[in-house]
């Protein structure tokens, strides 16, 4: 039953983690474009073309989520595991 419990507290904690790093990418990124401010005129006045498009954020595999995922539950259950077997 032990066994049941640690698996979980790491699976429930790798998704804590996996949510905070999202968010936080999120967050970033939204307070990033809030912040900027493009300087047209010096960028006109270069000559060179104007960037016409914009794109948000990058694409990873969801081969690697499910990596990093299976990683950090992992970890997660050794250090939960150690820290049992430490305190009782």
């Amino acid at each position: 039953m032990t066994k049941i419990k640690t698996v979980l507290q790491a699976f429930i904690s790798s998704v804590v983690i996996h949510l905070v790093y999202i968010v936080g990418q999120i967050l970033v990124g939204y307070i990033k474009t809030r912040n900027y401010k493009p300087d047209i005129a010096s960028a006109w006045d270069k000559g060179e073309t104007l960037q016409n498009e914009v794109v948000f954020g990058k694409v990873n595999s969801p081969f690697l989520y499910l990596l990093t995922f299976i990683g950090v539950t992992v970890i997660c259950g050794i250090i939960i595991f150690l820290y049992k077997k430490l305190l009782y």
